[in-house]
């Protein structure tokens, strides 16, 4: 009678070690297979937010680089005048005189024989026309062959007082005339944009807003006229 085989010999113990290491239940691979998932939607979750700026503010950063050159990218100055920490708002503490220096230009003021323009009791000294390098600022409106539409003229302005002049339009000096003209939802800028009003008649036609404009105008005026 022939004899019993041999019995195997006994397995490795790495291989014992597979054998009875505990599997991974099924329900846990599907929850595994999820964490790419996760992992992407917390990162969305995580990620700063793009800070979306609309209405005049948005369409002033676009048309200051045209301004960039003689003024300077931060309003440094150059070939025109300084702008920013605070300058741009003791030459024009009201945003109307500003936007009717902007639109006309001073060569227009030269031919109207105003020889200051902005506040004329400016901190450190009134500006005169055609003072700062012999550089005249050229007119930017339709009427006289400026480029600018005058929604575009009323954004750039608002650029210029409130990121590049430092003008919180938090503050309670600056508060109402940021709503007022350079919000997104300014009534002001949405009449311009669409054409329904211009620098010369939106004092009459915004007259009862509960902080209604003063006079713009397209020709040059003296401040506060």
């Amino acid at each position: 009678m022939a004899s019993a085989p041999p019995p195997p010999p006994p397995d490795p113990s790495y291989v014992v070690a597979a054998k009875t290491r505990k599997k991974v239940p099924f329900w846990a691979m599907a929850a595994l297979s999820l964490l790419p998932f996760w992992a992407f939607m917390y990162l969305l979750a995580v990620k700063p937010q793009e800070k979306t700026v609309e209405g005049p503010m948005a369409i002033g950063a676009g048309v200051y680089g045209t301004c960039a050159g003689c003024h300077g990218a931060n309003g440094a100055g150059g070939a025109g005048r300084v702008l920013y920490q605070g300058e741009v708002l003791k030459t024009f503490p009201k945003i109307e005189d500003m936007l009717n220096f902007v639109y006309a230009g001073s060569q227009q003021f030269v031919s109207a024989g105003i020889k200051v323009y902005g506040d004329p009791n400016r901190e450190g000294g009134a500006h005169e026309t055609l003072s700062y390098n012999g550089n005249p600022m050229p007119q930017q409106g339709e009427k006289f062959g400026g480029g600018l539409t005058d929604a575009e003229i009323l954004g750039v302005v608002c650029h210029e007082r409130y990121e590049i002049g430092g003008a919180d339009k938090e503050s309670e000096q600056w508060k109402t005339e940021y709503e007022t003209w350079c919000s997104p939802e300014s009534e002001i800028f949405l009449g311009l944009e669409n054409g329904s009003v211009n620098y010369d008649n939106l004092a009459e036609t915004f007259a009862a807003l509960p902080n209604p404009p003063t006079n713009v105008g397209t020709d040059a005026r003296p401040s506060g006229k």
